[in-house]
């Protein structure tokens, strides 16, 4: 048995637009890194952690990694396991790209590698749903499921918890763009209605319907056209800055859709190619430079690997 390992587990695009806490998918950068170790005394520790500016806990408890591995080690019945773990943050905190899962996914995945793969992907899942809990006080797996499957997820239940991967358009690309501006994931969820109209939530189960048929089809006009939110994009895009105008820019420079990912601030488009990904990055960038805002831009594919071993 590996007594060390390190691991990669990538960032998340979740909601994608429609699909509120339902659907979500993996990118190949940016992502965050663990580096754990078995050691002789029994417990889980944080030894380190860099590119956080000091925000997140050492605190093995209050730490999504170390809780969701103790949780892990509890439930396989080895509490008396020693772990220590390094965390090495590649990714912006509360950019809605699924950080704090990114992080507990990588945890995870290098547990379960280290304990010789003891759990399937399937069965680590509630493991990672609960570090999303201790994170955002609400254990959703729109970020969690694809970051550790890989893909796109839709969550078609969670009593019972069942998750299906779809399929997508093998040359579609997603063009994110994170503003740095701060908007946290709890005070995001707080904003959003309880009760919507039902005319409304018929509207959103067409653009769902709609956009999981598009995918299914491979039809960039159909995921286009149903990529449309009457439910939580209303609110929440006023916590980002100039949002309309960054949907027109997008659109209007070829990109087929344009939304939130997660609870933001982060946006991204779907594009059709790589170089029009580029060119919508880049013209979003120039508008929020314009604004004196800061931003930092993504573009991938859909990851179909999810979390690996680096060394």
């Amino acid at each position: 048995m590996k007594n060390s390992i390190k691991v990669f587990a990538p960032a998340t695009v979740a909601n994608v637009v429609c699909g509120f806490d339902v659907l979500g998918f993996a990118v190949n950068e940016p992502g965050d890194e663990v580096i754990m170790q078995l050691t002789d005394k029994p417990g889980v520790v944080i030894t380190k952690i860099t590119g956080d500016n000091g925000r997140l806990p050492l605190d093995a408890s209050k730490n999504t990694v170390s809780a969701s591995v103790q949780h892990y080690l509890h439930h396989i019945n080895r509490p008396d396991i020693g772990v220590s773990i390094e965390l090495h943050k590649k990714m912006p905190i509360g950019s809605g790209l699924g950080s704090s899962s990114a992080s507990t996914v990588a945890g995870l995945f290098a547990i379960n590698s280290l304990m010789n793969n003891q759990l399937s992907a399937n069965e680590l899942l509630p493991f990672a749903m609960k570090g999303e809990e201790l994170a955002c006080g609400y254990g959703h797996a729109d970020n969690v499921a694809p970051a550790l499957m890989g893909g796109f997820v839709l969550i078609r239940s969670y009593e019972p918890l069942d998750i299906i991967r779809l399929p997508h358009p093998d040359n579609m690309y997603a063009a994110i763009v994170y503003p740095e501006v701060d908007v946290p994931t709890k005070d995001a969820r707080q904003m959003i209605r309880s009760k919507v109209l039902l005319k409304d939530a018929v509207t959103q189960w067409g653009n769902i319907a709609g956009l999981v048929s598009g995918l299914f089809m491979k039809d960039f006009d159909l995921i286009g056209r149903s990529m449309t939110d009457v439910l939580v994009e209303p609110t929440r895009s006023i916590l980002i800055p100039d949002f309309y105008k960054l949907r027109e820019i997008a659109l209007s420079n070829g990109g087929i859709s344009f939304g939130i990912s997660g609870s933001g601030p982060s946006v991204f488009a779907f594009a059709k190619d790589e170089n029009t990904a580029h060119n919508i990055t880049q013209q979003i960038q120039q508008h929020l430079s314009g604004l004196k805002i800061g931003s930092k831009a993504f573009i991938s594919k859909v990851n179909e690997g999810g979390p690996r071993i680096l060394d």
